[in-house]
Parts: structure tokens; sequence; C-alpha cells
């Protein structure tokens, strides 16, 4: 039998704070922005040391690989010894492209600003 130590994807992401909450964490997984060696990961999958870890956060995939399997919530200094941090640096300001914002209750775009919109998108 395989006496290596496991924990849940959900409870491991949020004890090495990934995630604020392990709410947060299931959601994630539930949502498909957690995965486990290349799979999507359901939030009870186990995980083990070894396995590489792909959480999307705020649009970016963050890489890390389980170097110690945890299931209660640590220090963040205990936290950054439990992974291998594999993520790739963020790409330059320049080449992330900022969407436009429109404010929260100004209505539909004038035709000025639907024409503006559609030079940006390329249409």
């Amino acid at each position: 039998m395989d006496a290596a130590p496991t924990a849940r994807v959900d409870s491991w992401t949020w004890a090495v704070r990934l995630f604020k909450t392990r709410s947060q964490a299931t959601a994630a997984c539930r949502a498909g922005h957690v995965k486990v060696n290349g799979d999507r990961a359901k939030s009870a999958q186990p995980v083990r040391v070894g396995d590489e870890v792909r959480v999307r956060i705020a649009g970016f995939d963050r890489i890390v690989v389980v170097s110690r399997v945890v299931s209660k919530r640590v220090g963040a200094t205990v936290a950054v010894e439990c992974f291998i941090d594999k993520t790739p640096p963020p790409p330059p300001k320049e080449e992330v492209a900022l969407l436009p914002v429109r404010d929260r209750g100004s209505g539909r775009p004038t035709k000025r600003e639907r024409r503006d919109i559609e030079a940006l998108r390329g249409h």
C-alpha cells in the first residue's frame, strides 16, 4: 500500500496560502482553475510530493510543485517551504493589453463609444 502522505488539493492550496479562504480554493477547483499534473482537479483530488499544481489567479497561471504535504493552514514562512514556485515572470506592463473600463451604471455606450470599442477589438 502507498504510504506517501496526501491531502485534498483545495485544502493544500489554502494551507500554503495560494488562496485566502478554503471556500475560494474549492470554488476555483469547481470552476476548473486548478490543475494537478496537467489534468483538471476536483476539490477532493489528492496531491502528493512531486505533483505539479497550476492555479489560475487573476488571469495568470501560478505553477508550483508540491515539496511538502500539509492539510492545516500554516504560517507564511512555513508555507513557502511547502512548494517550489515554477511560475514564469509576468509579462512587461506594455505587453498586457488594458481593456477600456466603463463606469458602472453609466448606461449603454453611445454610438461613438461603440465604434471606438469595435475599432479597439479590430472589427
